[in-house]
């Protein structure tokens, strides 16, 4: 048996590059148009973030269910299962999270988001709306066809940065628990992406974790650290 210590995270990639991203073409082309209502969708919840409406905080808990569940059959489940045996459990992970979102914040009501006012809930909306608009702009800029984009709502990688984004802004610590499989998805993803030496998966980094900032304790616009 070879020394652990010469394994890299190549060596725990089961399928190439080229394989990921031919099945992301794949996908892409099986689902459209459901693309534009992701990207609708990821919009609308911008909006809601940004302004006041009756009932908000359901639908956007709502919204963001729709897309964990979504992502959870129709990629996880159906499509990256048949090149990564891990896939399954990320799918009931995405699963889990949806539940959580529809329990927590559509049945019992118990996530509230804030108005976005203030340098850091702007950046947090900011980011909303750049993982929306801006994400899928990375595949042609690391060279590869429109074919191959990620999508919120549809794609994993931008619809969790946007969860991370959208949840920080929830008042008091009930956010957290809804927040640590985007930010565990995040940290598998971007070992993926390493792995498979993609520009992404620094990107996803760096997002995740402006994305979280708004959240840590201590910080100017902070909600108060308590139970609603």
């Amino acid at each position: 048996m070879s020394e652990w210590w010469t394994y890299r995270l190549t060596s725990f990639l089961l399928f190439s590059p080229r394989t990921y991203y031919r099945l992301l073409e794949l996908y892409n082309l099986a689902i459209w148009p459901a693309q534009l209502a992701g990207m609708v969708i990821g919009l609308v919840i911008v909006a809601l973030l940004i302004g006041k409406r009756g009932h908000r905080d359901r639908i956007i808990a709502g919204l963001l269910a729709a897309c964990w569940l979504w992502i959870a059959w129709a990629f996880h489940y159906q499509r990256y299962a048949q090149i990564n045996w891990a896939a399954s459990w990320f799918a009931a992970a995405f699963a889990c999270e949806a539940l959580l979102l529809v329990v927590v914040g559509v049945l019992a009501g118990r996530l509230v988001w804030q108005r976005a006012s203030g340098g850091k809930l702007w950046i947090a909306t900011s980011i909303v709306a750049i993982s929306v608009l801006g994400y899928p702009l990375l595949a042609p800029l690391a060279g590869r066809p429109w074919t191959t984009v990620e999508i919120f709502g549809v794609a994993a990688d931008p619809t969790a940065i946007a969860t991370i984004a959208a949840l920080v802004l929830v008042r008091g610590r009930i956010r957290w628990l809804l927040l640590v499989l985007p930010l565990l998805w995040c940290a598998v993803a971007a070992a993926t992406l390493w792995a498979m030496n993609a520009l992404e998966g620094l990107v996803v980094v760096a997002a995740g974790l402006l994305a979280l900032w708004p959240a840590v304790p201590g910080t100017r616009h902070d909600a108060p650290d308590t139970m609603r």
